[in-house]
């Protein structure tokens, strides 16, 4: 006898039945294949929601180019760590305030201005056998702190600390820390001691180029400190 009510039929139920379990298949394939390929789990020829990264920079444009005339005679490395602690007055730190210490590392160039000299910076004898040159100070460069060689060692933070960083993202603290570094990487660095290095290799440099030329005798002076 004919099915003449609205129920379906067998074969309509297990088609249903079939392609209920078909999507459901279908769907735990694609989240198995998005997982893994999310945890890098998938070779990236065979990962179908692997990552593309479009470059769409703008060519480097050449503004301007500086003839320069410095002789770099020193450098110094240096390596500190930087303890921050911030706090605010009858608040608990665990609410408000934090401390973190900044392994920092960085260089900074002593170098002796050239462009600057006059005439009378080289004085050479009569017979031509002796010269004297008079240099200025060596000047201490900024410091060029070292992005790869710079991190974050420990760090504590209050819990509207973390909301503010939350929120707004924590770029000016790591500013404030480079910053920081440059400051006592700078003092350090004009101490004198790194001046005097860069004084001896420039009178150094510049006693065997003269000599090549034929001077017997060479004087290197610098100007006294103002």
């Amino acid at each position: 006898m004919p099915n003449t009510s609205n129920t379906p039929g067998p074969e309509p139920r297990r088609r249903r039945r079939g392609m209920a379990v078909a999507v459901v298949a279908l769907v735990a394939i694609v989240a198995v294949v998005a997982a893994t390929s999310l945890f890098g789990l998938l070779p990236g020829s065979f990962n179908p929601f692997g990552e593309r990264r479009t470059d769409r920079s703008q060519p480097v444009v050449l503004r301007s180019v500086q003839d320069l005339s410095r002789f770099v005679a020193a450098a110094g490395n240096y390596e500190l760590v930087v303890d921050l602690e911030t706090e605010a007055k009858n608040i608990p730190s665990f609410l408000y305030g934090g401390r973190t210490l900044f392994v920092a590392a960085g260089t900074v160039d002593a170098y002796v201005e050239f462009g600057g000299l006059h005439g009378d910076a080289v004085r050479v004898s009569a017979d031509g056998k002796s010269v004297i040159v008079t240099l200025p100070q060596p000047v201490m460069g900024k410091p060029n702190i070292d992005h790869t060689r710079s991190y974050v060692y420990a760090e504590q933070r209050g819990l509207v600390n973390r909301l503010k960083d939350f929120g707004s993202g924590d770029a000016n603290r790591t500013q404030q820390l480079y910053l920081l570094a440059e400051q006592k990487i700078s003092a350090v660095a004009n101490d004198g001691t790194l001046a005097e290095r860069a004084r001896t290799n420039a009178r150094s440099t510049l006693t065997g180029l003269l000599r090549s030329l034929g001077f017997v005798t060479v004087t290197v002076e610098f100007v006294p400190a103002s």
